[in-house]
């Protein structure tokens, strides 16, 4: 039997990730709302982070689920507070002409003013229809806006759904029966929409036709252990897909959706590493929310993310 020319199934490569910065003890008090008793079990929080960005300024923003809160982290680690508002905003993502969309699970796809710290709707409903909750989303390179609308979809309810938002505004649903539709980015090409389909631990990978339309859908990842997951994802510029693992750590998978790296903590703490962001000078230094603790951890990755519509 000729051997293979290589193992297509080896050890990931390990990679610590290390405290970059922590949520100041002036932001933290510990309550809980509705969110968190649907979310939580009840249980009272300090935070929950998410939906990392940076802007074409170096300062990372990040949004803080239950208590309606945006921050705005510097590059040397110090906090800004932009908004607190009514809601419970859950992603967060930067169109290159700086405006800020935040997916918001109570109140749809919101809209942000970096300078003056204004908020408002932009998509509260679909042809009157409320979202069942929103939680991320993604430009495509030529401004169209990819978002997950999760709710409390799950394997007892796969009606979770992914739309788009095209540039010149028309609004489309690209398919409503994901178990728990989480983190979506794109492929460097604009060719591939990748869906984390938390309820049934997959990643699916959806092919985008010239027309826009969604064909031959498929199963690229299929997870195991941990919990609540796969989370946030994002996309390098090798085509490898990064991927948060709650419980586990972060995943890089390679074009062929193998995994290659595993970013862990040795802390027990560290068990919500929930989102993800690609920075530094180099776009290797990847930014992740550990959502519970308050904290944005770095790890350095071989492989540099994506450029964003963002940066373009």
């Amino acid at each position: 039997m000729t051997p293979l020319p290589h193992n297509p199934f080896q050890q990931p490569e390990m990679i610590k990730a290390e405290v970059f910065a922590s949520l100041p003890s002036r932001f933290r008090k510990k309550a809980r709302n509705a969110w968190t008793d649907a979310n939580r079990g009840g249980l009272e929080v300090e935070c929950f982070l998410e939906g990392p960005s940076f802007d074409r300024d170096g300062n990372l923003w990040c949004v803080d689920i239950p208590f309606g809160r945006v921050f705005r982290i510097s590059a040397k680690g110090e906090w800004e507070l932009v908004v607190q508002y009514e809601g419970w905003p859950n992603g967060l993502k930067i169109h290159k002409d700086g405006r800020i969309f935040i997916c918001d699970y109570m109140n749809g796809l919101m809209l942000l003013d970096p300078r003056s710290g204004r908020i408002e709707t932009l998509l509260g409903s679909v042809h009157s229809e409320s979202f069942k909750g929103l939680n991320d989303l993604h430009f495509a390179s030529n401004g169209d806006l990819y978002f997950t609308d999760q709710g409390q979809t799950g394997c007892a309810d796969p009606t979770g759904r992914v739309y788009r938002l095209r540039a010149n505004g028309a609004l489309e649903r690209l398919c409503d029966n994901v178990p728990g539709p989480n983190g979506i980015t794109l492929n460097t090409a604009d060719k591939q929409l990748y869906v984390a389909a938390t309820g049934n631990q997959q990643v699916w990978r959806l092919p985008i036709m010239p027309d826009g339309a969604v064909t031959k859908s498929r199963v690229a990842i299929q997870l195991s252990g941990g919990f609540a997951s796969p989370d946030g994802i994002e996309m390098d510029e090798q085509n490898g897909l990064v991927l948060c693992h709650l419980g586990v750590g972060v995943w890089r998978f390679s074009a062929s959706m193998l995994p290659t790296h595993l970013v862990y903590s040795d802390d027990p703490a560290h068990q919500n590493l929930a989102n993800v962001a690609f920075g530094g000078p180099d776009r290797k230094t990847l930014y992740i929310t550990q959502a519970l603790t308050g904290e944005i951890m770095t790890a350095r990755l071989p492989v540099a993310g994506k450029r964003l519509f963002a940066h373009q």
